[in-house]
């Protein structure tokens, strides 16, 4: 069985605010998205595991998932979240931009992950003075 998730970027995940994000989030609370990941062990401080991603073109990626815990291990540690990163090459090589959808998939009994970009329109919504609207996005199940 094949699963597959979205996320629309946003200008930081693509790099276009001049941030320093270390690559895509994932929210704790997307339980079968991370299911699907490698599994990370959090008694490790920063677990990480490396994905091998085929997009659309055939091209392979070597993404790394990660689960900055710091937060559990450090006293003064403040984070504790699931992240895939060194993406932002792949992102710039595939013209990707703010409210593209980001797509990756799996077949249940495969080690490799398949990816995509999905461009958008690129039509902005603005407010009565004329200022951009952000508007917060995050994973979904495609089915």
């Amino acid at each position: 069985m094949k699963k597959t998730f979205r996320k629309t970027l946003t200008a930081n995940d693509v790099g276009a605010t001049g941030g320093h994000q270390a690559g895509v989030h994932i929210p704790k609370k997307e339980l079968e998205l991370l299911d699907m990941l490698p599994p990370l062990p959090p008694e490790v401080k920063n677990p990480d595991a490396w994905i091998l991603c085929i997009d659309d073109a055939g091209n392979e990626l070597k993404f790394r998932y990660i689960y900055y815990n710091n937060k559990l291990h450090d006293e003064k540690g403040t984070r504790n979240e699931y992240r895939v990163t060194h993406m932002m090459k792949w992102f710039k090589d595939v013209g990707a931009s703010a409210g593209d959808e980001f797509e990756i998939s799996r077949e249940e009994e495969s080690d490799q992950f398949s990816i995509r970009l999905l461009k958008k329109e690129r039509a902005a919504a603005t407010n009565d003075e004329g200022a951009v609207r952000i508007r917060l996005t995050n994973w979904r199940r495609v089915h």
